[in-house]
This record gives structure tokens, C-alpha cells and sequence, in this order.
């Protein structure tokens, strides 16, 4: 048809293939974040300040001291002790968790310096079934309090287990819970300090455990904490939960835990707090220089 000639054709440009992974959304604002932004800001939202899950080694770098951590008991493995099988069978799971973090358990536990104080430092991989507490978390744990006590070494433990205990393992899994308490009652009677970093989420057997049991609890913003989930809370005693119950600001409020810190201020809260428990060091010094200056004025007064 002639009439048609007289128009222009509409061109569209061909769109420029973006590569993929440059952008990440944010489950706190549900904004489209940059990748690098995010990663500079140590895997934290510059909008909403949600805390992204981070992996185990990156854990240790953003809280060691660079080059200083040892890992101890890496030939710890988990196992499947009951040949266990629900949808999956465990020993499968085992072996993709394995592949996928490059660990042989969710704990990575060693000898590391923080801000130049040494210590016993540990952590859990959420990649590794959600950071659950099988048999060989709860040795692993266990030992590097051990070796906290006998280096006579500061422990801290950064936990983001929202598994709880590993039921895979049935017993096995549960009575870690005992030992890792029992190991931190050995531990304190001998004069130990234990700082306990609770993310998001810390929750089940390791919450109702050695998580809760820190001289310092410190949790990060927003965090996910307790033993049952507030669903199930919910659904048992038949009533609304307060706003925010289980955040780490509502235990905050609750006198649970002792303060929340950003993940960029974590390293150095804990190398102020670690400088403090070091009976050398001026901070412990100046400690007792007020410590007695107040009790001076108490019985002056």
C-alpha cells in the first residue's frame, strides 16, 4: 500500500547485554543494590542496613587480623553415623555442602590475632546446612575451648546457625549442646573470657547452648534470635507476639544481650574488648586505676 511510504520506520536500538551479577536485592528493602557497594560496605545494604549472610572465610577476614588465623582441627569431618534418609539422604547433603563451601564441616574454628590481641576464634558457614550443630560442630567447638583454656587465650565465637541442632545425627547432634556448655563451665572456672557474636539467624540448640553463654553477647542489627521460631511460638500459645520479638533489639531491650554493632565496628569492639581482658594491657590499667578510684570514693563517702 502506498500510503504507508510517507512513514517513518521506528528503529529500536539493540539493547546492550548487561553482564550478570551486578546487581543483588536487598530482602530488607527490596531494592535493587550494586554488587560492589554492597561488598565494600563488608556485604551490608547502604539503604536499610540489612546484614547479608557471609560465609565463613569471609567471617575470619573481616575479624582477624590479616594473615594471623590458624585453622586448628580442619581434619574434623562430618559424617552419617545413622545412614539417615528424609526427602534426601544426609550423607548426599553432607557431600553437596562439602562441594559447595569447600569445608568439611559448617565450623571453621583456629589461633588468630584481633587488632593485635590474640585469642581463640571460630565461626559457622550458613552454606553448610544452614550452619546446623551436627556431632563434629560441637567437638570442633569444644576443642578450641579447650585450647583457650590451656593457651589461657580469650575465645570468641561468632554463630549464624538458623539449623539449630543437626537431627540428621539424632543424639549425636543433641548432647553437643552439653558438651560445648560444659567445656565453657571448665572454661570460665579457670578465669576464661568468652565473647559470643550472635547473626542472623542464631537459632534452636546452638541459641539454647554455648551462644547464650558469652561473658559478652554482641549481635548484629536485625538479627534473627532464640529457640523456636515465632511461627511456632505463635501457633502453641494461641496470642500475638510483640513487635520485633526474637530481633536482636528487642533482646537488646530485654537485657538478653549487652550491645549491637554493625558489621564494619565489629573487629574493632572486639579488640577493645579483648584489650580490656588482657591484665597487661593500658586499657585493663586504666580499668583498675577507675575501678579503684570509685571504691576509694565509696568508702571515703
Amino acid at each position: 500500500m502506498g500510503w504507508k511510504n510517507g512513514f517513518k520506520r521506528i528503529r529500536f536500538r539493540k539493547k546492550r547485554e548487561m553482564p550478570g551479577g551486578l546487581w543483588m536485592r536487598c530482602p530488607g528493602c527490596s531494592n535493587l543494590q550494586y554488587r560492589r557497594v554492597v561488598e565494600q560496605r563488608l556485604r551490608v545494604c547502604p539503604e536499610c542496613n540489612h546484614h547479608f549472610e557471609i560465609s565463613a572465610p569471609e567471617r575470619i577476614a573481616i575479624c582477624c587480623d590479616e594473615g594471623s588465623f590458624e585453622e586448628r582441627f580442619a581434619e574434623l569431618c562430618s559424617t552419617d553415623p545413622l545412614g539417615f534418609v528424609a526427602r534426601k539422604a544426609y550423607r548426599d547433603r553432607l557431600e553437596r555442602a562439602q562441594q559447595v563451601t569447600g569445608l568439611r564441616d559448617a565450623c571453621v574454628v583456629g589461633t588468630a590475632r584481633i587488632e593485635g590481641q590474640r585469642c581463640v576464634f571460630g565461626c559457622t558457614d550458613s552454606r553448610f546446612l544452614r550452619g546446623s550443630m551436627g556431632s563434629v560442630t560441637g567437638e570442633k567447638i569444644a576443642r578450641a575451648i579447650e585450647l583457650a583454656t590451656e593457651l589461657q587465650l580469650p575465645f570468641v565465637f561468632v554463630s549464624g546457625s538458623g539449623g539449630g541442632a543437626r537431627m540428621d545425627e539424632g543424639v549425636l547432634s543433641l548432647m553437643q549442646m552439653a558438651k560445648t556448655s560444659a567445656a565453657l563451665a571448665r572454661f570460665d572456672e579457670r578465669g576464661g573470657f568468652f565473647i559470643s557474636v550472635l547473626t542472623n539467624p542464631t537459632m534452636g540448640g546452638a541459641m539454647a547452648s554455648f551462644a547464650a553463654l558469652g561473658d559478652v553477647i554482641i549481635a548484629e542489627p536485625k538479627a534473627l534470635l532464640g529457640f523456636a521460631g515465632p511461627n511456632v511460638i505463635r501457633q502453641t500459645i494461641k496470642a500475638d507476639l510483640p513487635e520485633g520479638f526474637q530481633t536482636s533489639e528487642f533482646l537488646l531491650e530485654k537485657g538478653f544481650i549487652d550491645m549491637i554493632v554493625d558489621r564494619p565496628d565489629l573487629k574493632a569492639t572486639l579488640g577493645r574488648l579483648l584489650r580490656y581482658a588482657d591484665p597487661g594491657s593500658e586499657a585493663a590499667e586504666r580499668g583498675r586505676a577507675r575501678r579503684a578510684a570509685v571504691l576509694d570514693h565509696e568508702r571515703r563517702r
